[in-house]
C-alpha cells in the first residue's frame, strides 16, 4: 500500500474513539494519534489523563525509530468520560474495556444507533467474540467485529480481524484497510474460536515450555535461549507451514508427512498434562526472578522494544528482493 492510499484511507476515519486506556487503549491512541487521527479517549479512571500521557511520552522513542510522526502527539487528543459526548460524532470506535461479555453487549448496546453508518466499531477483545457482543444491537451490529491487536498494537504488526455472524462483508474489508493503513498486518480468522489464532499457538507453544521447566529439563533461561535461537529465528522469517515445506526437502510437505506424521501423531496422543499449582508457579517465578524478572519492567520493556524493532525493519529492508518463482 503507498503513502497516498494510506492517507485516502485514513481520511475516512479523522475521528477515533479508544474505549478504555489501559495498556493496549493506551498503545491503539499512540498509534492514531502518530497517523494523524484525532483520538477521544473514553475511560471513567480519574487520573486516565496522566496515565495515557505518559504512556504516549514512553512510547514516542520506538513511534520513531518505525519512522512514525512522533512530535505534539497530544495536540489531537482529548479526553471525555461521558460516553454519549464521546462517541459523538465518531468514525471509528476501538474498545479495550474489561473481558466481561455484559459489559461489552450493554456498551455497544448503548452505542447502538448513534454513530454514522460508515463508522467502525471494533473490539481489542481476545476472548469475547463480535456475534456474542453484539447480540443486544439493533441497528450497527454490521459494522462490530473484533480487531484483536498483539501487545503493543504500537509495535506488533498483528491484527486479527474476525468477523461476527452479523458483520456486513463491507465492514470486513474497510477494517482491514484499516488497519493496514496503519502499518499494521491484518488478517482475517474465517471462524470465530476461543482464543482466535495468535493466542490459542501461544498457549499451546507456553504449555510445552512450562512441562520441560517443571520437569527440569530446563531452566526458563535456557528455553528462552533455545526458543530465540531455533524456531524463534525460524518462524519469524518463514512461519511454521513454510518452514516445515522446506523441512522435507525437494518434496516439500510430500516427504515431510512421509517421514514425520507418524511420530507427530503419537508425540500429540501422549502429551502429559501439566499442572500449573502454587508449587508448579513458584518454581517458573523463583527462577525468573533470579534471572530477568529482577531487573525493572521498564528496562525489559525498552530491550524488547529494540529486538522487535530490528527484526520488523530487517525483514522490511528485505521484502521485495527475493526472486520471484520462475514459470
Amino acid at each position: 500500500m503507498n503513502a497516498q492510499v494510506e492517507r485516502d484511507i485514513l481520511k475516512r476515519y479523522p475521528n477515533a474513539v479508544v474505549i478504555g486506556a489501559g495498556v493496549i487503549g493506551a498503545s491503539w491512541t499512540a498509534l492514531f494519534l502518530a497517523h494523524g487521527v484525532a483520538v477521544t479517549v473514553n475511560d471513567p479512571r480519574e487520573d486516565v489523563e496522566g496515565i495515557v500521557e505518559d504512556y504516549i511520552r514512553k512510547a514516542t522513542p520506538t513511534l520513531k525509530a518505525l519512522g512514525l510522526p512522533a512530535k505534539d502527539l497530544t495536540k489531537r487528543l482529548r479526553f471525555e468520560a461521558d460516553l454519549g459526548r464521546a462517541v459523538d460524532g465518531a468514525d471509528l470506535i476501538q474498545e479495550n474495556g474489561p473481558e466481561r461479555i455484559e459489559f461489552k453487549q450493554d456498551l455497544w448496546a448503548s452505542i447502538d444507533g448513534k454513530v454514522g453508518a460508515h463508522a467502525l466499531l471494533l473490539s481489542s477483545s481476545s476472548a469475547r467474540t463480535a456475534t456474542e457482543q453484539s447480540l443486544k444491537m439493533a441497528k450497527s451490529a454490521g459494522r462490530l467485529l473484533v480487531g484483536h491487536p498483539f501487545n503493543p498494537p504500537h509495535l506488533i504488526p498483528l491484527v486479527e480481524v474476525v468477523p461476527g455472524e452479523r458483520t456486513e462483508p463491507g465492514a470486513i474489508e474497510d477494517a482491514v484497510a484499516f488497519y493496514a493503513a496503519l502499518g499494521k498486518v491484518p488478517r482475517i480468522v474465517r471462524k470465530e474460536m476461543q482464543g482466535f489464532v495468535a493466542n490459542r499457538l501461544q498457549r499451546a507453544i507456553f504449555r510445552e515450555c512450562c512441562y520441560l521447566v517443571l520437569k527440569g529439563v530446563v531452566t526458563v533461561d535456557e528455553l528462552d535461549d533455545i526458543v530465540t535461537s531455533s524456531i524463534g529465528l525460524r518462524w519469524a522469517a518463514d512461519g511454521p507451514f513454510r518452514s516445515f515445506h522446506l523441512g522435507g526437502g525437494p518434496g516439500g510437505f510430500t516427504a515431510f508427512f512421509k517421514q514425520f506424521s507418524p511420530g507427530l501423531e503419537t508425540a500429540w496422543k501422549n502429551m502429559a498434562p501439566v499442572s500449573l499449582d502454587a508449587e508448579a508457579q513458584k518454581t517458573i517465578i523463583d527462577q525468573a526472578q533470579a534471572s530477568f524478572a529482577a531487573s525493572p519492567p521498564e528496562q525489559l520493556e525498552a530491550e524488547r522494544d529494540a529486538r522487535q524493532i530490528a527484526i520488523i525493519q530487517a525483514l522490511a529492508a528485505l521484502k521485495g528482493r527475493t526472486a520471484k518463482p520462475k514459470q
